[in-house]
């Protein structure tokens, strides 16, 4: 299976005109064959500094934001990840959302770990633990940003059969290491893929790291050639599941670990 991250840059604008591009992008990914698009956190707004204004976008799974996302994929035939603030009810989430390539929902997950006073006052944290889904055969989990910086986040995915971890993130500098050192090692310990997708640029007073990256089970980068960001730079990679195997028989971490001795 191939798949893409997509690093979008950033705007200072009120919102993000990232679902503006959206669709050039996803037909540029279509077109090299990749059949999952992964977006940056929040990607359907922009990752505000304004915790009012994030609220004021907020809308349900149902509103226009998705509906445009699922529209997108429909049209370009390429299922797509994407992120935006999810009214429900009184609250307010840091969402992320599958959708498939026929427009339809597969899976949604809530952000269970905030980062930040902003975050904190714009969202509700989520307790949906793992979710899952199936796409084209893979097992696919869903964690957002701060989440994937939790070891027990990624390895309860690792336990739960997920091959194919999704991160829409928006890491800022100088946190660089999440994205250069851990996302590859938490690829390695738990033996999954992860495709990790950043925003680049400067945006609402934020510098982004870039950095986006598709690591796998082994620990190693697969998509380094595709090289520095840029707008409407596509991260590439070709998953082959069988490293998975591979990785657990050389590194039997799941097999042998004793979590009895640690509570």
């Amino acid at each position: 299976m191939k798949i893409a991250c997509w690093q979008a840059v950033a705007t200072d604008g009120a919102e993000s005109t990232a679902l503006d591009r959206l669709a050039a992008v996803a037909r540029k990914a279509a077109a090299s064959g990749a059949q999952l698009l992964v977006t940056p956190e929040l990607s359907g707004t922009g990752y505000l500094t304004d915790a009012t204004r994030l609220r004021s976008l907020a809308e349900p799974a149902d509103g226009p934001i998705c509906a445009r996302f699922s529209a997108i994929a429909a049209e370009t035939g390429i299922a797509i990840a994407h992120g935006w603030p999810e009214a429900d009810g009184e609250r307010v989430y840091n969402a992320a959302r599958l959708v498939g390539a026929d427009g339809a929902t597969l899976l949604r997950y809530r952000k269970s770990h905030l980062y930040g006073s902003v975050e904190r006052a714009a969202f509700d944290p989520g307790d949906d633990g793992v979710r899952q889904a199936e796409l084209a055969g893979l097992t696919l989990g869903i964690l957002i940003c701060y989440d994937v910086e939790f070891p027990e986040a990624v390895r309860a995915h690792a336990l739960a059969g997920t091959q194919l971890l999704v991160v829409p993130t928006a890491l800022m500098q100088p946190c660089q290491f999440v994205a250069t050192g851990l996302v590859p090692a938490r690829a390695f310990e738990n033996q999954l893929f992860i495709a990790y997708a950043n925003w680049s640029g400067t945006g609402q007073g934020l510098t982004y790291c870039g950095l986006s990256r598709i690591a796998g089970p082994d620990g190693a980068v697969l998509n380094e050639k595709n090289g520095p960001g840029g707008e409407g730079e596509l991260r590439l990679a070709e998953l082959d599941l069988t490293a998975i195997a591979k990785a657990r028989e050389l590194s039997p971490y799941l097999a042998d670990r004793r979590p009895e001795l640690f509570g």
